[in-house]
């Protein structure tokens, strides 16, 4: 009996010895952070962005501001966290979207922007301008790979 109770604790004591060998030697994985998290917006060029509020207002039912209309949402990772789409026409004739050619732009929100832009400079991500920040969140603009101009905002919800 004495020589199998030694036999059971020296397997546990190697087994223990083993397993915080490896806790102390091995390296902790590195943990991605999240990068977009959703679309924060939709921007998009028209002759008159008035009429065509009015047009969406009319027959789709948007509840319309003079910026356009907001969507709120949940967040399907946290069912009770609020998040908030906005969609906005611009005029034809706006710079906002430069240098991109297109008539759209695509804000994405983000969880810290500040870490997110090192990364992205890293990987050799044309950054248009710097960070600015608001009273609802930081925002700055990138360019895809062929040229469009997309917004990543960090929200303060």
């Amino acid at each position: 009996m004495k020589k199998t109770t030694l036999l059971i604790l020296a397997l546990a004591a190697s087994f223990g010895f083993g397993f915080a060998f490896k806790t102390l030697t091995t390296q902790p994985s590195k943990v991605e952070a999240k990068r977009v998290t959703g679309i924060g917006g939709i921007f998009f060029k028209c002759k008159d962005p008035k009429k065509m509020t009015a047009w969406y207002q009319k027959h789709l039912g948007f509840n319309t501001n003079p910026y356009g209309t907001t969507f709120d949402w949940y967040e399907g990772a946290d069912s009770t966290k609020k998040a908030q789409t906005q969609w906005t026409p611009f005029a034809e004739t706006t710079k906002y979207f430069e240098p991109s050619k297109k008539d759209f732009m695509i804000n994405y929100r983000v969880e810290n922007l500040v870490t997110l832009v090192d990364a992205l400079k890293k990987e050799a991500v044309t950054i248009v301008d710097t960070i600015e920040t608001y009273d609802y969140g930081k925002f700055v603009h990138i360019l895809d790979a062929e040229g469009n101009k997309i917004q990543l905002w960090e929200p303060i919800d």
